[in-house]
């Protein structure tokens, strides 16, 4: 990393698909930090209920004590005087997300923050390219694809379902490459949402 002045604040991203290591880098940077005795505030949404209410948790069972909140705007509240933020599943917040780390970032703290880059489309998932394109670093993820094992960065979901927020693991997502990667079609849907409701 680059030699910053103490005083100058700057944003980090992590992104990647699922199982590519998001949570356990965002957990290594922020131990690192409190090895450095600065002080660190970690924020999750309040909608990832997944491992812990309270903790944020990587697929490999590490994890760190953090405050969930519903909404970004409510990020700032639980800041105090922090100097390193950490915010995991980045993708699960509104676009208000943005506009927070950068004032976050130009008060002169450190904003780490951790998400999926694409949705089970395979498409942006928002606010993460936003935040992609206004960070000062950007560290790309990669998981190993199940199927062939090549580098995945892709999500696949393996239920039927159009939901944008879909919460799950292993039960419900599975890396994949681009080869392998396959959205299910407009008629695999139709189908699944007749079965469904009949």
């Amino acid at each position: 990393m680059l030699f910053m002045r103490p005083e100058s604040g700057w944003i980090e991203v992590i992104c990647g698909s699922m199982y590519s290591g998001k949570t356990e880098e965002l957990i290594r940077r922020l131990r690192l930090a409190r090895i450095a005795r600065k002080k660190v505030q970690i924020i999750k949404p309040a909608i990832d209920t997944r491992y812990s209410e309270a903790d944020i948790v990587s697929h490999n069972e590490q994890s760190m004590r953090s405050v969930a909140v519903r909404q970004a705007r409510m990020i700032p509240e639980h800041i105090g005087d922090a100097e390193v933020i950490g915010v995991d599943e980045a993708q699960f917040f509104d676009e208000e997300l943005v506009p927070v780390c950068e004032e976050l970032a130009r008060e002169g703290r450190r904003v780490i923050v951790a998400g999926l880059d694409k949705d089970w489309k395979g498409e942006p998932f928002a606010p993460m390219p936003e935040l992609m394109a206004v960070a000062e670093f950007v560290t790309k993820q990669h998981a190993i694809c199940v199927v062939c094992g090549c580098p995945a960065n892709f999500s696949q979901r393996k239920t039927l379902s159009r939901e944008k927020v879909l919460l799950g693991a292993g039960d419900v997502y599975e890396a994949r490459c681009r080869h392998c990667f396959q959205v299910p079609t407009e008629e695999q849907l139709r189908l699944f949402e007749e079965q469904s409701s009949s």
